[in-house]
């Protein structure tokens, strides 16, 4: 391995990855935005809307990443709806995470034993109040695991935003192997930064998983 080529390369690595951290943390923001909205009307069975957040669900997590993002880059324009590369992959992203976050939320709704409903309200409390102060912290750190492994899942998914053109990681990658044919460089230097990308998450997320036990069932 050639250090020289990697000092070379660590800027226009550096570069890619602020990149590849932006489209990334875009997309996981509206993919729990859309989670919530999706969660809360599947759990409320709000009419219309929770039917189609279901067929949403079923059609977003049973096709590629890849797929939609063609769709939304090379099929949109067709129709006459044309939009950056940069929207294209957090739209991408959000759209693919949400149904992943909206049946993890939900999931923790639902988990929330019925008991502590009746329990609230035997105590005085109104609806809003029991879902707000009981059912929702619940559900929360039930869904935790679960919201975590989805952000970890979607920022890896950003390796296929070569595929339409954005001067990502991977892109910057393959692009550099293809000029200079230093593969073992390039290789090392994309895993080095997604490495520096997602274990930060993977620490947080466990430490947000144990604090929200604690919250929930108490310290020793």
């Amino acid at each position: 391995m050639n250090i020289t080529v990697l000092q070379e390369y660590l800027p226009i690595f550096a570069g890619a990855f602020l990149l590849t951290i932006k489209i990334g943390l875009a997309g996981v923001a509206l993919a729990f935005v859309i989670g919530v909205a999706g969660a809360f009307a599947r759990y409320f069975k709000i009419p219309v809307f929770s039917a189609i957040i279901k067929c949403y669900v079923e059609l977003f997590r049973n096709t590629p990443l890849l797929v939609q993002l063609f769709f939304i880059y090379y099929g949109l324009p067709v129709m006459g709806i044309r939009i950056s590369a940069e929207i294209c992959g957090i739209l991408g992203l959000g759209l693919l995470g949400g149904s992943y976050m909206t049946e993890s939320l939900r999931s923790g709704l639902e988990a929330v034993p019925k008991i502590q409903t009746e329990s609230a309200f035997s105590l005085g409390f109104s609806r809003p109040q029991t879902f707000m102060s009981v059912i929702l912290p619940q559900a929360f750190s039930i869904s935790v695991p679960a919201l975590v492994a989805n952000v970890i899942f979607l920022l890896k998914e950003t390796s296929v935003f070569s595929a339409i053109s954005l001067m990502d990681l991977m892109f910057t990658a393959k692009d550099l192997i293809g000029l200079y044919y230093n593969t073992t460089e390039s290789l090392f230097m994309l895993v080095v930064f997604y490495i520096i990308m997602l274990l930060p998450v993977s620490v947080l997320g466990s430490i947000a998983e144990k604090r929200s036990r604690l919250k929930m069932f108490g310290s020793d």
